[in-house]
């Protein structure tokens, strides 16, 4: 005969597997919130939203998005970490708050790996090196001979410490064994007009934002920091292509809190992946530049993994640091 305790605790593991069951089966129910740690308008922001609408279409619950900016992505995130983990409230996470942010800043408030559950990555926006056309160098082997000769001489802009831009440069410095000068901005437009005037000569950017600028004949294009070439620029080189698996790029992509039940996330991993194979938001990310992902729950957490790995390297070797 079976141990009470033993029997209770049977009891209780069936009725709450039951729960989950009957939870996943009825989900959703009500409206799903996806949150944003960004102000609205940038890219990630653009991508939530074509997920939201399209969930919403499949699935007859309203799905909102709600923008939590600050802390280069820390605020919006820890929000949903410590939410009640039942597939209602998911993150729009990216590079920064769940691969960077946790090697950068002094004190985290959650863990990207320990507190999350990966559901799908999103897209992916490529950034690419670009220099003021006053540099003499129109390659990457010509910039980084020119760094060489004359190690600290050039500046290169980026958006504060820490950010992509800045460790995405720190990676090609590290990378081509250069050494060029760091000028942190605060944010994109002060930098990007500073590299307009020649005030800096070198700048790791969204390709989206710098695009126009490159086709304008007001920066010139070295590099890209992708794996493969970009469609809008599809004679520009990427970095890896001289340093083999270099990569720097943006990406972004769903979360949930730890705990949520398995047969949810799948629910949810199972739908962006059906999203992110349909031509019209297919063709609306890659109008922004992004490039559609929908991976496996698998596959985004072993890459999520990846990324920690690598920029723990780069803020190490940079120096940089958060309070």
């Amino acid at each position: 005969m079976m141990n009470p305790i033993k029997l209770l605790t049977v009891a209780l593991c069936a009725c709450l597997s039951f729960a989950a069951a009957a939870q996943a089966d009825n989900y959703p129910s009500r409206s799903i919130r996806i949150v944003v740690p960004f102000p609205p308008g940038g890219a990630t922001d653009a991508a939530a939203r074509l997920v939201a609408t399209k969930m919403s279409e499949k699935w007859g619950q309203p799905v909102v998005i709600d923008n939590r900016a600050g802390a280069g992505g820390n605020v919006g995130s820890d929000i949903v970490a410590k939410s009640a983990p039942d597939g209602y409230t998911l993150v729009m996470g990216v590079t920064g708050s769940h691969a960077i942010n946790i090697s950068l800043y002094s004190k985290m408030p959650y863990d990207p790996v320990a507190d999350f559950v990966a559901i799908s990555q999103v897209a992916v926006v490529p950034n690419v090196v670009v220099v003021h056309p006053s540099v003499p160098a129109r390659t990457l082997a010509e910039l980084v001979a020119l760094a060489k000769r004359e190690p600290g001489k050039l500046n290169y802009a980026s958006l504060g410490n820490g950010t992509a831009a800045h460790l995405g440069m720190e990676l090609l410095k590290s990378a081509a064994g250069i050494d060029i000068t760091h000028v942190p901005y605060k944010g994109s437009a002060p930098a990007v007009t500073d590299l307009l005037a020649g005030q800096v000569q070198v700048m790791v950017d969204g390709l989206p934002s710098a695009l126009q600028h490159v086709k304008a004949g007001k920066l010139r294009a070295i590099a890209l920091t992708s794996l493969h070439r970009a469609p809008a620029l599809p004679d520009l080189p990427t970095i890896a292509e001289t340093y083999p698996g270099f990569y720097a790029d943006a990406w972004s992509g769903l979360f949930a809190p730890k705990g949520t039940p398995a047969a949810i996330v799948n629910q949810l991993s199972t739908e962006v992946q059906r999203i992110l194979r349909l031509p019209d938001v297919r063709e609306k990310l890659t109008a922004l530049g992004a490039e559609p992902v929908g991976s496996t729950q698998t596959e985004f957490a072993a890459h999520v993994k990846r990324e920690i790995d690598k920029w723990a390297q780069v803020v190490k070797t940079s120096g940089a640091k958060v309070d």
